[in-house]
């Protein structure tokens, strides 16, 4: 079996010389949301069960929650929250067939960008004032 390779193919992609389009840009980070989500998930149970133990617990809890990192942890999952229903709306609304062409696609991944920003802005000023 003769099996030819082309020698002009690229081998090695450097992939930060590469222009990616506005599509990637909301598609990449929607699929990070939902890990970061589903990993968060575990802070969430926990902080619940935490609040539902008892009035001290609770109470532990409140002190606790309102230290710099605790709300990070609190801001990156309402931002990631607020970013993958953004996003999720879009592929939603392309299930029924809008935005499917590349236009629509470019414009919807803009207008995804543009809502979430807002969102993650808002919720950052919710978590913090």
């Amino acid at each position: 079996m003769n099996l030819t390779v082309n020698k002009e193919r690229p081998v090695n992609l450097d992939l930060t010389a590469m222009r990616w389009p506005i599509t990637a840009f909301a598609s990449m980070p929607h699929r990070v949301s939902g890990l970061f989500l589903f990993i968060g998930t575990g802070f969430l149970i926990w902080a619940l069960g935490a609040s539902l133990e008892s009035k001290e617990s609770f109470d532990s809890l409140k002190e606790c929650l309102s230290g710099v990192v605790p709300k990070l942890i609190i801001w990156a999952l309402l931002s990631a929250l607020s970013f993958h229903f953004v996003a999720g709306i879009k592929h939603l609304l392309m299930d029924i067939g809008v935005g499917e062409t590349l236009e629509g696609a470019q414009m919807g991944a803009k207008i995804v960008l543009a809502l979430a920003g807002v969102l993650i802005v808002l919720s950052g000023v919710w978590v913090w004032l």
